[in-house]
């Protein structure tokens, strides 16, 4: 969808990704030193997933970030996939500071072992206002890139 057509393009004009589209599984795309996963698994009606199957769906998250251990920088994509991180990281061990970091498009918390990076959803919504262009998602993946190292 167009989301991910933007999440593509922006991680191959970061040098994430090998090419700036994926459209199916085995269509060659390759990710390095990157890796995509999502809050929630399946779509939702109407797209707008809730707290409760957020909830349902986190042990996956918090097993998928066990495994990355060379993990040190992650972009949420919206409000709801910084909230899910924040609490897949609190369910890990993790101390989350209080008051909670506030998602903002560039915000970035400092959680110990992650850095956490804001940034708008890609969605249609978010890409036809203007809300989120180009440029904007594309400082993102920078700020990770430069954070990473």
């Amino acid at each position: 969808d167009r989301s991910g057509e933007w999440l593509y393009g922006a991680l191959h004009r970061a040098g994430y990704a090998n090419q700036a589209e994926s459209s199916r599984r085995g269509d060659g795309l390759r990710l390095r030193d990157a890796y995509v996963t999502a809050i929630v698994r399946c779509a939702p009606p109407a797209n707008k997933p809730t707290v409760e199957e957020r909830d349902n769906c986190l042990p996956y998250l918090e097993r998928e970030l066990g495994l990355l251990e060379r993990c040190r920088v992650v972009v949420a994509l919206g409000s709801f996939g910084w909230d899910g991180f924040l609490r897949a990281d609190r369910a890990l061990g993790a101390e989350v500071p209080r008051p909670k970091p506030r998602f903002g498009h560039g915000a970035e918390a400092d959680l110990g072992r992650w850095t956490l990076l804001g940034c708008f959803h890609p969605s249609q919504q978010n890409t036809f206002t203007g809300k989120l262009t180009e440029p904007m998602i594309d400082a993102v993946f920078a700020r990770a890139r430069e954070l990473a190292g």
